[in-house]
């Protein structure tokens, strides 16, 4: 079943000892009479392969004179009958009744034409096209472009086409100047020359075009999906996504089209049968490695969760398996996770903030306009707003020493006695320097009954080695104490010597030793338990190297330290550090990690993970907007549309009110 040199990755197999008219009779016998024998019905047609399938329809015409699809769709009803008999058609023909279901009667199903044309080979093209011709009696591209319009017309018929290049079409020569052409059609064209990217798009080979993408990261500093999400739009800019995302991973494309279909309220079960009938027998243990991966939690478990009935126990037995109850990592997910360290180190991305310094900028002028704002009955904090979202933090540092000299009074104190509640939080934070407000909330995090551990991870474990010695001298002016001690007071083990070690600032600035990286990477794998041999050091001897080497080594080396770890033991370390650590310490060296990966989309999570669902985590978005506001907050908010295919800018206007959301969006600079 798996074309020749190739491993089969589907969940259904051909049935062994397979007797076509035996499994007519049993189908037969389970829709005769008064109701019907359903767990029958499913056991047998999802442990029999699409061929055999067909094999079965034939034996039932010949051995009863009746078309066994038409006995199945009278005898079963609802989501269950058109999973039961989308298994019975061949492939070709199953594409072929989803489109024309999509493109039929009043509006168009865009996501079903997309998800189809976008994954689909060239031959499986080919063979819908036919079968559409065979079925219909009409011609597949004559419908697309009566029922569609504009680009996404166009590079439907580019698909529709079914002539891609094939893998081995890699132009070496090509690779370079298709990533310029790419960039010089949007990022750097007044408009789009939106023919070239289908071009480009719509006939590279998937190996062609993955090298594409990772030369285009290098010239542009951004990934080519954040470039078509803002010079793209409509129907055509998803289309081009899904191109892009199934020549990366097709697994992963369709990891993420089965979890949007589950995730929240309602499922959408047109999406979810047509995807585990048409991976059935292609890749689907790769889908369920992925999502397992990716999500945290098996397909098998979600689909549980989120189905009932004889559907349920159909789709579970398509989907093949349970991957919770191993809960390792797979082989194809550690190649994707390879490749993703491999992108973090040679991405050259320009860091960038949302807040500039003003031009023109006159601090006497900016002091006036507040102390009128704050002057007599009311407060103007519109104004307030205005002003101080829109200077850089040097530049507000002299609007203090201005209204200081100007009126002899505290602009720190005025702006907390007029101001209240988030607003009052996030402005006065505004005022302090980088370090005072960082040190602020460290001293927050640690002071009184309890200790914020999650604020103390953040920055800790984020911060460069400037930042955290500007840090140490500012907690030491502020409290007259020292940071390391306060740190180690309040915590303890090894959550302790990982805290201290960061807060020495110590971290190797140099590039990446290959010979020390493989040392490295062996003491993470025998601390991980993850190494084929032992070493001699003992048990503590390890963790402390380990926390030396994650807590000193400079990001390039650690970069090439985690993919060395890959190549040795088939796991990607932020996999292996949350399988096998807890607590704290599973935490921040978490944070470490994801730092070293992307620093911007770590943050992008946390803010996300602040927004998302009942209430707000206000302490930690105003933190995160701040600190990041002259850092690379713009960055942020490339990633965050990228994780979650929603703006930062969109996510605070739906989660805040009033003049602390106006703040908020002023500090997150546009929306994407």
């Amino acid at each position: 079943m798996a074309p020749k040199g190739k491993v089969y990755r589907g969940s259904v197999k051909d049935f062994p000892g397979f007797d076509a008219s035996q499994d007519a009779e049993a189908l037969y016998n389970a829709m005769k009479g008064f109701g019907s024998d359903k767990e029958a019905i499913l056991d047998l047609i999802t442990s029999r392969s699409n061929k055999q399938r067909v094999e079965i329809c034939q034996a039932y015409k010949s051995l009863y004179g009746k078309d066994l699809i038409a006995d199945l769709k009278y005898e079963l009803t609802g989501k269950f009958e058109r999973l039961i008999v989308s298994l019975m058609r061949p492939p070709a023909y199953s594409d072929a009744k989803e489109i024309k279901d999509a493109i039929a009667g009043i509006g168009t199903d865009e996501k079903c034409l997309i998800e189809i044309l976008a994954s689909r080979t060239n031959q499986e093209i080919h063979n819908l096209v036919a079968a559409y011709k065979d079925a219909y009696e009409r011609d597949l591209e004559a419908d697309v472009v009566g029922d569609t319009s504009g680009h996404f017309k166009k590079m439907l018929v580019v698909l529709l086409q079914g002539t891609r290049e094939e893998d081995d079409v890699v132009s070496e020569d090509l690779v370079e100047q298709d990533a310029k052409d790419l960039l010089e059609a949007g990022e750097l064209k007044w408009g789009t020359d939106e023919a070239q990217f289908i071009y480009i798009l719509g006939r590279r080979s998937k190996q062609h075009l993955r090298l594409v993408f990772d030369e285009y990261l290098k010239i542009s500093g951004k990934p080519i999906e954040r470039s078509i999400r803002a010079e793209l739009s409509g129907d055509f800019e998803k289309l081009m996504l899904a191109v892009v995302k199934c020549v990366r991973s097709t697994a992963e494309y369709f990891a993420e089209r089965l979890y949007k279909a589950m995730k929240g309220l309602g499922t959408r079960d047109n999406t979810l049968i047509r995807i585990m009938v048409s991976r059935s027998e292609i890749d689907m243990l790769d889908i369920r490695e992925v999502f397992r991966t990716k999500y945290d939690k098996s397909l098998y478990n979600m689909i549980k969760e989120d189905t009932s009935g004889e559907y349920k126990k159909a789709l579970l037995k398509l989907c093949g398996g349970d991957d919770d109850a191993a809960g390792e990592f797979f082989p194809e997910a550690a190649q994707v996770a390879y490749r993703m360290w491999e992108l973090s180190a040679v991405a050259k991305v320009e860091l960038r903030g949302t807040v500039q310094p003003a031009g023109s900028f006159n601090d006497d002028g900016d002091a006036q306009v507040l102390r009128k704002a704050m002057k007599g009955l009311g407060t103007d904090e519109a104004a307030i707003i205005d002003v101080l979202t829109q200077r850089s933090n040097a530049q507000r540092q002299q609007i203090l020493k201005a209204y200081k000299a100007h009126y002899g009074r505290d602009l720190m104190a005025d702006l907390k006695s007029e101001l209240s509640g988030s607003l009052a939080k996030l402005i006065l934070g505004l005022m302090l320097t980088p370090a005072q407000y960082d040190a602020k909330q460290l001293r927050k995090a640690v002071e009184g009954a309890g200790t914020d551990e999650s604020v103390l991870i953040e920055i800790m474990a984020t911060r460069n080695n400037q930042e955290i010695a500007a840090i140490n001298d500012a907690y030491q002016e502020a409290y007259h104490k020292r940071l390391e001690d306060d740190l180690s007071s309040d915590t303890s083990g090894h959550f302790k010597r990982i805290l201290v070690s960061l807060a020495l600032g110590n971290r190797d600035e140099g590039p990446e030793n290959l010979t020390q990286a493989h040392e490295d990477a062996k003491v993470v794998a025998e601390t991980l338990k993850l190494a084929d041999v032992s070493s001699n050091d003992s048990s503590d001897s390890l963790e402390t190297r380990f926390l030396s080497i994650l807590c000193t080594r400079s990001y390039p080396h650690l970069r090439r330290v985690f993919q060395e770890f890959i190549k040795m033991t088939n796991h990607d370390v932020e996999h292996a550090i949350r399988k096998r650590m807890s607590g704290d310490v599973r935490d921040a060296f978490l944070a470490i990690v994801r730092s070293v990966k992307n620093k911007p989309a770590f943050f992008a999570d946390k803010l996300y993970k602040s927004m998302k669902g009942a209430g707000t985590d206000e302490r930690t978005l105003t933190r995160i907007m701040i600190s990041r506001s002259e850092i690379d907050l713009l960055n942020i908010r490339g990633e965050f549309v990228d994780l979650f295919d929603k703006s930062l800018h969109h996510m605070i206007e739906k989660d805040t009110s009033g003049d602390y959301c106006k703040a908020l969006l002023a500090l997150c600079g546009g929306e994407d």
